[in-house]
This record gives C-alpha cells, sequence and structure tokens, in this order.
C-alpha cells in the first residue's frame, strides 16, 4: 500500500488545517527554511510513528524539507485526524498509515508498513516502533543509525532496554528536553486534557472533586488547569518530593484509595500500569467520569471494570457508559489519550517547540552516524537552547545579554564579599 487512510476526499480540509497550524508554529518554520537551504537529512528514511495531527503534518513537511524520505504511521489508535492523514498521503506525498478509531490488527499492519520503509532514523512517540523492531521486525534493525522519542512513556521503556542491554541503537529523549517537558507537558497536556473531557461531556468543572492521578510535568498541567476552572483539586502520588510539592503548590494529597470515593472527576498521567483498579471501581459514587491523558490506556484497569459491569454502551461520542448494580460509572476515549482521542491535542503554538526538539534531534543523528552506542541520550543543551532563543524571538520577547564584567565574574572564585 502507498499510503492507508480514511478518506482521502478530506485532504483538502487537511490542507487548510494544516497551513493553520503553520500560523502558530513560527520556529519550525524557521528550521524548515534553513534544511530546505542545507539538506541535512539528505539520504535519510525517517519513519514517523507519532500522533497524526495538524502540528505532527508541519513536522513532517520539515523533515521533507530536509531531505529525508518520510513515512508516518499513528502512534494511538485514537489519535489520528483523518482530514490530515488524507493530507499527507495525496498533498504531501507522504506514505500515510492511520485511521481514527483503527483496531489493534490495523494499528500493527500500520506499524509493519513502516517498519517495511527500512527506516534509517525512528521517531516514537510511545516506543511502539523501536519495539517492533526489537522484536518482530528485526530484520530491519541494520540499516537504523539512531532514533528520537517524544513521550515521557516511550523513555521510560527505551531506558528499561537500555538497562537489560536490549537496545540496539541511540535515541535521544526528545521528550527530556527543558523546552519539551516544561511546556509541551505541562502546558499543553494542561489545557488540551481539559478540552478533551470537557467536548467529550460538556459538565461543568466548578466545585467538582477532581483527581490527578500522577503529578508529573502533564500532572502538573492538568492540576493547575482544573482548579483554574473551579475544580477542588486532589493528588495522587507516590513520589514523596512530588507529593509534597504538590502540597505545597496547594492541593491535597492522598492514596487513589481514599480519593477515588470522594471524586466527581480522575484523570492519570502516569506512565504506569492500574491506576485505578478494581478496588477503585468498586468505591467510586454514581456518575464518576474517568478518563486518562497518560500515553496508553492501561493506566485504567478497563477488565476489570468490565467484569463488574452488567453493561457497557456509548451514551455520547467517546463516552462509555459502565452500569454497575448500583450506580454508573462512566469512561472517556475508551480509557485512551483523552486529549486527543476526544479533542485536537496540544494547541500548535507549545508543539512548535517539542517538534523543533525533533527536527534538531534527528539532523544530530544523522550528523552523528555511528558515533553514539546504544543509549538513551538527551538533547544536546545547545540544540535546546536553540530552540528558546528562536521561541522568543518569535514572540517578539528581548532578554538581557551579560556584559563582560558579569562573564568575568561568573567565570571567577577570587571575587566575594
Amino acid at each position: 500500500m502507498e499510503y492507508h487512510v480514511k478518506d482521502t476526499a478530506l485532504a483538502d480540509a487537511g490542507v487548510q488545517r494544516i497551513e493553520w497550524a503553520d500560523h502558530e508554529m513560527p520556529v519550525l518554520r524557521q528550521i524548515r527554511d534553513r534544511f530546505a537551504a542545507e539538506q541535512p537529512l539528505k539520504g535519510q528514511v525517517l519513519a514517523a510513528c507519532l500522533h497524526v495531527t495538524t502540528e505532527t503534518a508541519n513536522l513532517v513537511r520539515t523533515l521533507q524539507a530536509g531531505g529525508a524520505e518520510v513515512v508516518v504511521c499513528a502512534s494511538n489508535p485514537l489519535s489520528t485526524q483523518d482530514d490530515v492523514a488524507a493530507a499527507l498521503a495525496t498533498r504531501y506525498g507522504v506514505p500515510t498509515y492511520a485511521i481514527k478509531g483503527e483496531d489493534r490488527d490495523t494499528y500493527f499492519a500500520h506499524l509493519n508498513a513502516a517498519a517495511d520503509a527500512s527506516p534509517t532514523i525512528t521517531m516514537d512517540d510511545g516506543c511502539d516502533l523501536v519495539s517492533l523492531l526489537h522484536s518482530a521486525r528485526t530484520d530491519k534493525l541494520a540499516g537504523v543509525i539512531g532514533g528520537t522519542e517524544e513521550t515521557t512513556t516511550g523513555v521510560i521503556r527505551l531506558k528499561a532496554m537500555a538497562a537489560d542491554g536490549a537496545l540496539k541503537y541511540p535515541v535521544i529523549a526528545v521528550n527530556d528536553a527543558q523546552t519539551k517537558h516544561f511546556f509541551d507537558n505541562r502546558y499543553g497536556t494542561g489545557q488540551s486534557t481539559m478540552d478533551g473531557i470537557i467536548r467529550a461531556t460538556n459538565i461543568l468543572l466548578a466545585g467538582r472533586t477532581f483527581v490527578v492521578g500522577g503529578y508529573g510535568w502533564c500532572g502538573r498541567g492538568v492540576a493547575q488547569r482544573a482548579r483554574g476552572l473551579g475544580a477542588n483539586v486532589v493528588v495522587t502520588e507516590i513520589e514523596p518530593l512530588r507529593a509534597l510539592e504538590a502540597v505545597m503548590d496547594g492541593f491535597r494529597v492522598m492514596p487513589m484509595a481514599a480519593a477515588a470515593p470522594i471524586s466527581d472527576v480522575i484523570c492519570t498521567l502516569t506512565g504506569d500500569k492500574h491506576v485505578v483498579r478494581r478496588e477503585h471501581w468498586e468505591s467510586m459514587k454514581d456518575g464518576c467520569i474517568v478518563c486518562n491523558s497518560g500515553h496508553f490506556d492501561i493506566e485504567l484497569d478497563l477488565v476489570s471494570l468490565g467484569e463488574l459491569a452488567s453493561s457497557v454502551r456509548s451514551v455520547r461520542p467517546f463516552v462509555q457508559e459502565y452500569q454497575l448494580p448500583d450506580r454508573k460509572i462512566f469512561v472517556l476515549a475508551e480509557g485512551r489519550l483523552v486529549n486527543l482521542g476526544a479533542a485536537e491535542g496540544h494547541p500548535a503554538a507549545v508543539m512548535d517547540m517539542s517538534f523543533a526538539n525533533q527536527a534538531t534531534s534527528a539532523e544530530y543523528m544523522a550528523q552523528h552516524a555511528g558515533q553514539l552506542k546504544p543509549d538513551v541520550y538527551g538533547v544536546p543543551a545547545d540544540l535546546d537552547a536553540l530552540v528558546a532563543r528562536l521561541k522568543l524571538e518569535a514572540m517578539g520577547i528581548a532578554i538581557d545579554v551579560l556584559t563582560p564584567e558579569q562573564e568575568a565574574y561568573l567565570t571567577s572564585w577570587h571575587e566575594g564579599t
């Protein structure tokens, strides 16, 4: 297949939305212009397993401008924007394998289609493509010089692979760049998660008890936004320092076992398995709304909820009602990423920085082919700083520059009190 998308007739609408997002991505536009002139990715085959959104399309255009042959597949069955996939496939000439709502078999067929392209660089969002290349598709490993990873969940998986000695090529943890997790994870996830919850339910959040599972950068963002909408926010955590920070930020902190019975809305953002499980389902009150904004749906133990329920039905788009003997529990977006399943994902302005990191990290991998051993690497500090500087310039914001006297002071130990 040259591509597998839902409906090519959606392509014109996709182009319009891609161009709209591009207006909000000035840093990536600057990088695209430079890439077009310098061709740093010429000769590279780049397989991108990402959420197929308008912002991703502009990243793909940038990689193409740099000379790369790009193939795209979805990194989540519910996150694809079908008009964008159609536009990529038929207007931008990108082999694209992504359909919103695709089943598990189709999802893995699409991953395999990306592997079939024999990539030299992988670009992952959750580590599924990397995992496939290290398991069922080892025939394609030899040609890979390196990769990048976009998410906290994916970085966790990659570091586990590296610790086991299983990782066969170097990967840059784009997620850990300061211009990524400080902004994308906090402001992007915060806004887009609330957007997904509200679009799916149309509920008033003010006055409700809103439980945030996990107080990493994504959890911080959701907690801040939920409080801003008037919710009474409770945080659950396993890390003492994060729990203490949540307390100091003014949130109530308690175990999920204590939070579940008082919750009106629960949103998990941990990257771990079964954050909400049987004992929590059993204690929830009637009408509780549960969702996940971590990468995988395993954060919610939906198998045990299904066992407790006498029936399951869709009551609104992306809202499933689980009927228990004496109450109802509502699950959003099938437990998958609610911000992408029920909404459009992060705003383009914040993805501008994340995808600028992706593009420059891919360039770095191409420049250092064969020089890095298989491991997980941070984004080079100078690239992170470059993205921040370009973003400030695009926003019309100037900052101070050290004087020679100040530079000398900071590099000397002679001056003191």
